[in-house]
C-alpha cells in the first residue's frame, strides 16, 4: 500500500502526460533490472520526487527476489551451498560445462553384455495349463516347451545357531585341562566368522551405515545385534588383521608406481586427513592429523624407488622419487576455471596453448603404435614447445600463477611419453578413494582415533581384496579360522590372475 500511494502522489504531481509516461517507463525498467547509466541520470533530472520512487521500486524488486529465492539462496551464494532444485538443467545433449555429452553404452558394434547364467540349478519346477485360458476349452499336448531361469532369495533367511558342546580334559603329563579349540568363532564371540566378515565389509567395503545394518540383519536375516556389540568385533578383526594392513603399507612403498590422493575427514569432530595410496594390486589409506609433508615422510621413509602419480599439491614434492606424474585433469579442469572469468588476452592466449599442448601429448600417448623409441622426435618436440611456453613472461596475474608452477613442474607433466604403463591422470586415487567419501557422508567419520584405526585397518584389507579378484568374505573368514588353529594369520591372498 505504501507503494501504491507513493506512486499516485508522484504522478500526480507531474503537470504533463509526457512526463508521467516518461516516469512510468523508467520505473518500469529499474523494476525489471534494465536501467543503466542514462536512464538513472534521466530519472535524477526529475526530482527528488522521482528518486524517492526510484529508490521505493528498488526496494520492491529487492523484497520479491528475496521472497522467490528459496532458503535464503542469493546469487552470491556459493554452488555448493545451492539445493540441487534450484539450479538450471542442462540443455539436451549438454553437460554444465558446455561440453556436448557422452552417449551412454558402449560403442556400436562392440559384443554384448549380459549377467551369466548360473553355474548350478537347485530347483526345477514345469509349468503347465489344464485349460485355454481364453475360452476353457481343452488343450491339445505339444512337445513344445521353452526353459526360463530366475534367481531369487529364499523366503526364510536367517542365521543358524549351533551349540558347540567342548570337552575339557585332564593332560596327566602337562598336569592341566585341556580343551579344543572352536575354529568357527573368535574366543568369547557369540557370533561366528561369515557374520563378522559380512557385517564389517558392508560397513567399511559398501559404505552402509550401523543402523541400516542393524535393520538388515534384524528384518531380513532374523539376526539381532547391537551397535556396541558390533563395533567391539570389528575392533577385534582390525587388530588380527593388522600384520596384513602393515604388509600392505610396505607392498606400497615397494612398488613400481604408485597414485596417492588425500581428503579431509573427521575423528571426534576434529579435522584430520585421509590418504590413499593405490595401485592394481595395493590400496592402502592411512588417517592423520597432517595434510603435509611429514605423514608423506613417515610412509615413504627416505625416498620412493618408483613413479608417484598425484596432483599439483605442493606436500608431495617433498619426497625424492624415482620419478613423477602430475595429473593433467587437475590442470586442464583448473584452466577451463579459469576461463570462465578472467578473459584478458594474455591469459587466454597462455591457457589456450597449454591446453593444445597438453592434448596433442595425450592425444599423442593414445595412439595404438605408441612407444616411446618410435615416437622420440615427436616427445623432444613437445618438451621444446614447453619449454618455449614456460620462458614467456606475461602481466596477468592467473598468467603469472600460472606460469611459476609450469617452472615448478614442468619436468614431469609428460613422464607418461617416456612410459607407457604410466597413465597421464590420477582417476585410479580419485576412484579407490571414492567409496571411503561415500562412507564419509553417510557414517560421519569416527568418534575416536580406535575407530580411525579399524576404519583405515579394514578399508585396506577389502578395498585390496577385491583389487586382487578376491571374495573378501571367503578370505577373511579362511584367515580368521586358520588364526585361530595354527595361532598366526595366514599370508595375504595374492592377486588371482586375469585368466583365471
Amino acid at each position: 500500500m505504501r507503494w501504491e500511494r507513493a506512486r499516485a502522489y508522484i504522478l500526480a504531481m507531474r503537470s504533463t502526460a509526457t512526463g508521467s509516461e516518461a516516469l512510468e517507463k523508467l520505473v518500469a525498467a529499474l523494476q525489471s533490472g534494465d536501467c543503466d547509466a542514462a536512464a538513472a541520470h534521466e530519472l535524477y533530472a526529475m526530482g527528488p520526487d522521482a528518486v524517492a520512487l526510484a529508490l521505493l521500486a528498488a526496494a520492491r524488486r529487492i523484497a520479491e527476489l528475496q521472497a522467490q529465492a528459496p532458503g535464503g539462496i542469493s546469487p552470491g551464494t556459493p554452488s555448493g551451498m545451492r539445493p540441487v532444485y534450484t539450479k538450471p538443467n542442462a540443455a539436451a545433449g549438454q553437460t554444465t560445462a558446455g561440453r556436448r555429452r557422452k552417449r551412454p553404452g558402449a560403442r556400436e558394434g562392440h559384443p554384448g553384455t549380459r549377467r551369466p547364467m548360473p553355474t548350478r540349478i537347485d530347483e526345477r519346477k514345469e509349468h503347465r495349463l489344464s485349460a485355454c485360458p481364453g475360452c476353457g476349452g481343452t488343450l491339445q499336448r505339444c512337445n513344445r516347451n521353452r526353459t526360463r531361469i530366475i534367481e531369487d532369495l529364499l523366503e526364510n533367511l536367517r542365521a543358524q545357531a549351533t551349540e558347540h558342546t567342548i570337552h575339557r580334559d585332564y593332560c596327566p603329563s602337562c598336569k592341566k585341562h585341556v580343551e579344543p579349540v572352536v575354529p568357527d568363532a573368535l574366543p568369547n564371540a557369540t557370533f561366528g566368522h561369515r557374520l563378522i566378515s559380512f557385517t564389517s565389509w558392508c560397513h567399511y567395503g559398501l559404505g552402509v551405515t550401523l543402523d541400516q545394518l542393524i535393520d538388515i540383519l534384524q528384518f531380513h536375516l532374523q539376526t539381532k545385534l547391537s551397535a556396541g556389540g558390533l563395533i567391539a568385533a570389528w575392533q577385534r578383526l582390525a587388530d588380527i588383521l593388522t600384520p596384513w594392513y602393515e604388509q600392505l603399507a610396505r607392498e606400497a612403498r615397494d612398488s613400481a608406481c604408485l597414485h596417492a590422493d588425500e581428503t579431509g575427514w573427521r575423528v571426534q569432530g576434529q579435522t584430520r586427513w585421509l590418504w590413499c595410496f593405490a595401485n592394481g594390486g595395493v590400496c592402502y589409506y592411512l588417517i592423520d592429523r597432517c595434510r603435509g609433508s611429514p605423514v608423506l615422510q613417515r610412509f615413504f621413509g627416505e625416498a620412493f624407488d618408483g613413479i608417484l602419480l598425484h596432483d599439483f599439491w605442493t606436500a608431495y614434492e617433498s619426497i625424492d622419487v624415482a620419478d613423477r606424474q602430475y595429473c593433467l585433469v587437475h590442470l586442464l579442469r583448473e584452466l577451463e576455471k579459469v576461463n570462465q572469468h578472467n578473459e584478458s588476452p594474455a591469459w587466454r592466449a597462455l591457457a589456450k596453448t597449454l591446453q593444445r599442448l597438453l592434448r596433442d601429448g595425450i592425444r599423442l600417448r593414445k595412439r595404438r603404435d605408441f612407444t616411446p623409441e618410435k615416437y622420440r622426435g615427436r616427445i623432444l618436440r613437445i618438451g621444446r614447445r614447453l619449454d618455449a611456453l614456460i620462458a614467456t613472461d606475461v602481466d596477468d596475474a592467473d598468467a603469472r600463477r600460472l606460469l611459476k608452477r609450469l617452472r615448478r613442474t614442468g619436468d614431469h607433466l609428460f613422464t607418461f611419453l617416456d612410459y607407457p604403463q604410466i597413465p597421464f591422470e590420477n582417476n585410479f586415487a580419485e576412484r579407490q578413494i571414492r567409496p571411503a567419501v561415500i562412507l564419509r557422508k553417510n557414517s560421519q567419520s569416527n568418534r575416536s582415533d580406535r575407530g580411525a584405526l579399524t576404519q583405515a585397518v579394514l578399508m585396506s584389507v577389502y578395498r585390496t581384496l577385491q583389487l586382487r579378484g578376491h571374495d573378501p568374505l571367503r578370505a577373511i573368514s579362511q584367515a580368521l579360522r586358520t588364526y585361530l588353529q595354527t595361532g598366526q594369520l595366514p599370508p595375504l591372498p595374492a592377486p588371482i590372475p586375469a585368466d583365471g
